[in-house]
C-alpha cells in the first residue's frame, strides 16, 4: 500500500478523506461533535494566506476508499521559524500495520523540503495516536483541557452581574473579522502573554501576522469575533471565539489573555462576559462554545469554571525535530 500526495482532491477523494475522519470520531470521539463533509472540504480545498497545506492517502487498492490520511500544513513562507503542523489518522480497523509510519514519513520529507526545522500537532490523552507519536520522536510540549459552555446552563443574570462589574479605567472594544488598523499592534503586543504556546511556538505576534490569522478563518468560510479591554489605546486583554459555518450550534474559543501589567482585575472574565452578550445578540443559533486551556493556567480555567465551563476531554500537544522523524523507505 502505497502513499500518494493528493493535489487538489477532487470530490471523489474529499469524501473518501472525510470518510476516514468520521471512522476514527466514531472511534476515538472525545466529547467532540462528528466532522462536518462541508468543512472537512474547505479545509482540504481553502488555500491560507501566507501558508500552504500538502496531502497525502493511502488508497484502499481494490476495495475503494483511502484508508489513512496525513495533511501538513506549512505557516509562513518557506524555511519560516514556525514549525508545521501535521494531522495524521488512520481507519481504526487498519491500524498496527504500518501505515502511520509511512505517511508520517511522507510528509517528513515534505517538512524538511521547506527548511522547517519542527513540526507540532495535537491528539486526544488515552487514544492510540498517543503511543505512535511517542513512538516516532515526538515529545508532549503540552497538556490541554478540553472544556464546554452550553449556553442554556449558564443561570440567568450571570452575564449581566459579570458586565455591571467593569474593572475602573477600562472601556470594550469589539469587532467582527480582521482587527481594525487603529488596534492591530496593539493587540499582536496582548497575544504575547500567551506564554504557555509561545514557549514553545518561537514565533512574535505583530500585526501582520494577527490580520493573517483573521484572513484564514475568513477563507475557511467561519467567523472571527473579537472583544477586548482597552486601557487608552492599550488592548490590556482580549477574548476570541470563532464561529464555523455549518457549525450546528457550537462555537470555539480561540485566544483569551491578559497582560501581565493589567492581570488581577477581571478584565479575562469581563472581556469573555462581554463576547456572551454579544454573541447572543449576533448569533442565537450558538448554544455552545468550545475551548481548550493549558491544564497548568489555574487562573483561565477558573475564569472559564466560573462562567460554567466544564472539562469534556483532555489533549496533548507533541512536538519533533525535523530531523528526528522517519524518512521514507528507499
Amino acid at each position: 500500500m502505497d502513499v500518494i500526495a493528493l493535489d487538489d482532491p477532487p470530490d471523489a477523494q474529499i469524501r473518501e478523506w472525510h470518510g476516514v475522519l468520521a471512522a476514527v470520531h466514531a472511534a476515538d470521539p472525545g466529547g467532540e461533535p462528528a466532522p462536518d463533509p462541508e468543512r472537512t472540504a474547505r479545509r482540504l480545498l481553502g488555500a491560507e494566506p501566507g501558508g500552504r497545506l500538502r496531502l497525502w492517502a493511502v488508497p484502499g487498492g481494490a476495495g475503494g476508499g483511502l484508508l489513512g490520511v496525513a495533511a501538513l500544513r506549512l505557516p509562513g513562507e518557506p524555511g519560516a521559524d514556525r514549525p508545521g503542523e501535521i494531522d495524521i489518522q488512520v481507519r481504526p480497523e487498519h491500524r498496527r500495520r504500518g501505515l502511520g509510519g509511512r505517511l508520517l514519513a511522507a510528509a517528513a520529507e515534505g517538512l524538511r523540503a521547506d527548511g522547517r526545522t519542527s513540526v507540532i500537532t495535537q491528539v486526544l490523552a488515552g487514544t492510540p495516536a498517543v503511543p505512535f507519536l511517542e513512538s516516532h520522536g515526538f515529545e508532549c510540549v503540552l497538556t490541554l483541557r478540553g472544556l464546554l459552555l452550553r449556553l442554556d446552563d449558564v443561570p440567568a443574570g450571570r452575564v449581566a452581574r459579570l458586565l455591571a462589574a467593569a474593572p475602573a479605567g477600562y472601556r470594550l472594544a469589539r469587532w467582527r473579522g480582521a482587527v481594525p488598523d487603529e488596534h492591530a499592534s496593539a493587540l499582536a503586543r496582548a497575544k504575547h502573554a500567551m506564554a504557555d504556546f509561545a514557549e514553545y511556538e518561537g514565533t512574535p505576534w505583530d500585526a501582520h501576522r494577527v490580520r493573517e490569522m483573521a484572513e484564514i478563518v475568513a477563507k475557511r468560510g467561519d467567523d472571527l469575533y473579537t472583544v477586548a479591554a482597552l486601557s487608552g489605546t492599550v488592548v490590556a486583554g482580549f477574548t476570541e471565539v470563532v464561529v464555523p459555518a455549518g457549525a450546528a450550534g457550537r462555537a470555539a474559543q480561540y485566544d483569551t489573555a491578559v497582560a501581565p501589567e493589567h492581570r488581577g482585575r477581571r478584565l479575562g472574565i469581563w472581556v469573555k462576559a462581554e463576547m456572551l452578550r454579544w454573541l447572543a445578540e449576533q448569533r442565537p443559533e450558538v448554544r455552545e462554545i468550545e475551548t481548550d486551556n493549558s491544564g497548568d493556567n489555574a487562573h483561565m480555567l477558573a475564569v472559564n469554571e466560573e462562567l460554567g465551563f466544564r472539562v469534556e476531554r483532555e489533549s496533548l500537544e507533541y512536538q519533533a525535530g525535523a530531523g528526528a522523524l522517519p524518512f521514507p523507505a528507499p
